[in-house]
């Protein structure tokens, strides 16, 4: 399939599309970005003697919270999951409560409403972002609504701008799942950023920025970032309370109140602190992929991927729809795929069709058609950094002669 594209990478070291289908190169659905630098800093990580929760992880978190905005505290954690469970207990969400969370997103984000004993009020999403919107939190918010997480679905910014004047209005807490969406911005502002109760962010093995495992929480709240960092770590303080304990010296403690095993130990920060110099960079090349691809499926029964032109996508995943005329179901599209040497995926299964979720609420597709809808057909091409021009094309080349069947 031949396509017009500006500005190609250096594809010297890649052998052709004909090579690669006569050789049966797979095609990975992702590789991370990891280079001599990030090897070097771990290895003098290892080498120093401390390995866990130090230095380098308070400069990993300095580093991020300046590379989102000014004013800004970042804790890193365990993981995005941990971040999330960490930001809803610091703003006191517990039992009676509920939390508004989109069906369609990983399962983390309503567990962790679940962990904190709250309910999931679950709300579908806009079929034309795959995103949840105002008019659904509105529909949603009730006398016991204290919060809900927005999820930047695939890397598209949520229209903030829309949800946070309401949310402020009602007094419900805006607690942000930008575990897609490292670096995005919405009308020139960053994500995580924006005046919400915190933004968490994931660094996990498949993410725009990894860390192998790992998370991190940026607010604007001193008292929230407090709370936070302290219940990451067993509820423990130090060193504040030496007029109170008659002196005790620095290497003492306090546990406050019982807390969770959440830090992030410096090997992973030293991998981080590497990834955030060229975060950037990763991003724009993600994003001229994502360009390559949506030229190049344009005339394939399928629905490209949701973008918007006042946001700056961080192109975390890039998913289609198998239109209708597609006769193939996406179980068997994948498999044929796989049997070409690609590696595709799905993007998520709604929580509402989950059978602990299903129950609970007795809950129905019907109540979600959006995010039912898409399930049935969505489909999540391969997309990383490193990926070439020629692997785009033998992607787009196997899965033509599938869907045109």
């Amino acid at each position: 399939m031949a396509a017009s594209r500006a500005a190609p990478r250096d594809d010297s070291k890649v052998v052709s599309i004909a090579a690669i289908a006569h050789r049966k190169i797979t095609v990975p659905f992702f590789v991370p970005a990891i280079g001599d630098a990030e090897i070097n800093a771990v290895a003098r990580c290892m080498k120093s003697g401390w390995l866990t929760t130090g230095a380098l992880c308070a400069q990993f978190e300095r580093e991020f919270a300046a590379n989102i905005g000014p004013g800004l505290t970042a804790i890193a954690v365990s993981s995005a999951t941990a971040g999330l469970h960490l930001a809803l207990e610091a703003l006191g969400i517990g039992p009676g409560d509920e939390v508004i969370v989109p069906t369609l997103t990983f399962a983390a984000s309503a567990e962790v409403v679940y962990a904190v004993g709250a309910d999931v009020r679950f709300v579908d999403v806009d079929p034309a972002t795959l995103n949840v919107t105002v008019s659904a939190i509105k529909a949603a918010a009730g006398p016991k609504t204290k919060a809900v997480i927005v999820v930047h679905f695939a890397g598209l910014p949520c229209r903030l701008d829309e949800i946070i004047p309401f949310c402020e209005d009602n007094g419900i807490a805006i607690v942000e799942d930008c575990a897609h969406c490292f670096p995005g911005a919405l009308h020139g502002i960053t994500i995580g950023s924006w005046p919400t109760a915190a933004a968490v962010f994931s660094f996990y093995a498949n993410k725009s920025l990894t860390t192998g495992e790992g998370g991190m929480i940026v607010t604007h709240s001193k008292s929230i970032a407090d709370r936070c960092r302290m219940m990451r770590l067993h509820g423990i303080q130090r060193a504040e309370f030496n007029d109170q304990d008659g002196g005790r010296p620095t290497w003492d403690y306090d546990v406050a109140t019982p807390g969770f095993k959440y830090n992030l130990p410096d090997i992973a920060a030293a991998i981080g602190i590497e990834q955030l110099k060229r975060a950037q960079d990763l991003r724009e090349q993600r994003a001229r992929i994502a360009a390559l691809y949506s030229e190049m499926l344009a005339d394939l029964p399928v629905r490209i991927a949701p973008q918007s032109k006042t946001a700056r996508h961080g192109w975390h995943l890039f998913v289609v729809e198998l239109l209708r005329t597609v006769t193939l179901s996406r179980a068997e599209v994948i498999k044929l795929l796989a049997e070409a040497g690609v590696c595709a995926s799905m993007h998520y299964r709604p929580l509402h069709q989950m059978s602990f979720w299903r129950h609970r609420y007795s809950l129905r597709d019907s109540e979600f058609p959006a995010a039912s809808a898409y399930y049935e057909r969505c489909l999540s091409l391969p997309l990383f950094a490193t990926m070439t021009d020629f692997q785009v094309e033998y992607v787009v080349e196997k899965l033509s002669d599938i869907v045109k069947r």
